[in-house]
């Protein structure tokens, strides 16, 4: 499968760059943005030469700034809100299971699904400008599925969750960085060489080693994960929902209703 969305690089064959390729959009993910990165996750795990991969967005202003709201138009029913949080769930998957060293390298907007993909890799590196927020609540009023919401949780904590996700403010780098959603923050200059720095260490240590450690974080993160679809019908199949996708297509606030 092949996406000109999503690129993929091999030049030093122990390192794989990822890049989201859609910067007229924010690198907003579409299906087949998503799906196109679930394989390339599972792939990962049968490459033996592979010691680390790299995610990035182009264009310098934005990692991914989540799901392409466009594609919530044909939301009609229940179902299709489960689908779409398995289908997307399946992929953030996906890529907390790939064996070897992943780094999110974080240059601009970094939201909602965005914030997702970057939260499943083990190491996130960003320069100071970069945003980082959820703000669902104002701007679209769906809700997170519980293993997004479970990831947060487990950076954060509970507090700091609920006051970004009712807030709905974006924070910067370095804010980010204290409060544990980013790991580090490099100066804008200094950032691509960084980013390298550390995909040429993680890639040179005992791979078992780190494959064990990402495996148990995993396995204690999935432990925390409750189930959640009736809160998921219940924002997805709301006419608030509708609004929020409506006004977001049409550059104007949404007027919520609570129904």
């Amino acid at each position: 499968m092949n996406d000109a969305h999503v690129l993929t690089d091999r030049s030093d064959s122990r390192i794989l760059q990822v890049t989201f390729n859609r910067p007229e959009a924010r690198n907003a993910m579409t299906f087949a943005m998503y799906d196109r990165l679930g394989q390339i996750a599972r792939d990962a795990n049968a490459d033996a030469a592979l010691r680390a991969i790299v995610f990035r967005g182009a264009g310098g202003k934005a990692f991914v700034s989540g799901t392409d709201i466009a594609q919530f138009r044909d939301f009609k029913t229940d179902a299709d809100a489960l689908a779409y949080e398995q289908r997307i769930s399946t992929v953030f998957d996906a890529v907390s299971r790939i064996r070897v060293p992943t780094i999110a390298a974080i240059d601009g907007s970094c939201v909602g699904g965005g914030f997702a993909i970057a939260a499943a890799c083990d190491l996130r590196i960003a320069t100071p400008g970069s945003k980082f927020g959820f703000p669902i609540a104002k701007g679209l009023g769906n809700c997170l599925a519980m293993t997004n919401l479970a990831g947060l949780v487990a950076l954060v904590g509970a507090a700091r969750a609920t006051e970004l996700l009712f807030t709905a403010r974006l924070v910067a780098g370095p804010e980010a960085q204290s409060l544990g959603l980013i790991h580090e923050v490099a100066a804008s200059d200094a950032f691509e060489a960084r980013v390298g720095e550390l995909a040429q260490m993680v890639a040179s240590y005992a791979p078992l080693t780190l494959r064990a450690i990402k495996e148990a974080l995993r396995r204690m993160r999935e432990r925390m994960v409750p189930e959640g679809s009736d809160l998921l019908t219940m924002c997805y199949g709301s006419a608030d929902f509708k609004e929020g996708v409506a006004a977001f297509l049409e550059k104007r606030a949404p007027r919520w209703q609570g129904r």
